[in-house]
């Protein structure tokens, strides 16, 4: 597998409140990922973000690591890490009146090189299968938002959603509130696949169909960051713009 990750605070915001890592763990042959995109103001949303990112990934490697070798339950290391990461932002978000009401979405997970991928994801951040070889994209996640409960409700269409007035407004977060409740999904990577995660500010200016373009022009998970980055700026990125690509 290779993989590449790219933050950017765009063309209107003073601070980048994005941050992601990929941690390679080769005990278990793998890769641990996460993505998280902060709200709460400058100050509090880029917090938010580095506690959940730090906390989520420290977790998952330290259970992958463990002296005893055993079965990873990746459904229950993956909640516990969303507990601990929602934890250790909420926990800190009580100690100062500037940093209250904080938070953070997050997506991330594991992916094997065998191709097995095990995620989580709280908010709007997505995560994307994408067969290079079919010409094919499929949104693994589903968002927590205002937007996607009226897309599934009916009373707007994915194309509204995208340019709604509301779209920003999430309806789960990492850390403004003492217990949350993540998503789980699997997925398998077949050879010559892309898991790609990305924050909002990306998926709200380039669209599915624009992904999976961009995708099967670039053999390389660092072109592909690149360019789509380089596309979202052109188009002003109004957000943040964080994209994490692997290919297998």
């Amino acid at each position: 597998m290779k993989s590449f990750g790219l933050t950017d605070k765009g063309r209107v915001r003073q601070d980048n409140q994005d941050c992601f890592i990929i941690e390679k763990c080769d005990s278990r042959d793998c890769l641990v990922l996460a993505l998280c995109d902060g709200m709460g103001g400058a100050k509090a949303g880029g917090l938010a973000s580095q506690l959940a990112n730090k906390a989520f990934v420290a977790h998952i490697y330290g259970r992958l690591t463990t002296r005893v070798k055993r079965h990873v339950d990746y459904p229950s290391v993956l909640r516990d890490a969303c507990r601990e990461a929602n934890g250790v932002a909420y926990e800190y978000s009580q100690f100062d009146e500037a940093y209250s009401g904080m938070g953070t979405t997050i997506v991330g997970g594991v992916v094997k090189t065998n191709g097995s991928g095990y995620i989580i994801n709280v908010g709007d951040s997505r995560a994307y299968l994408i067969s290079r070889r079919y010409h094919a994209i499929s949104q693994i996640t589903t968002d927590h938002s205002l937007v996607e409960e009226l897309v599934e409700y009916g009373a707007i269409t994915k194309e509204e959603a995208r340019v709604h007035p509301k779209k920003n407004i999430i309806t789960r977060a990492i850390g403004t509130e003492p217990e949350v409740e993540p998503d789980y999904f699997e997925f398998t990577l077949q050879t010559s696949d892309v898991l790609l995660m990305c924050s909002d500010g990306l998926s709200n200016t380039i669209t599915d169909e624009e992904l999976l373009d961009y995708t099967t022009q670039y053999a390389d998970p660092e072109q592909l960051c690149r360019a789509l980055m380089s596309k979202a700026l052109s188009l002003g990125a109004k957000d943040n713009v964080t994209v994490v690509a692997v290919y297998r």
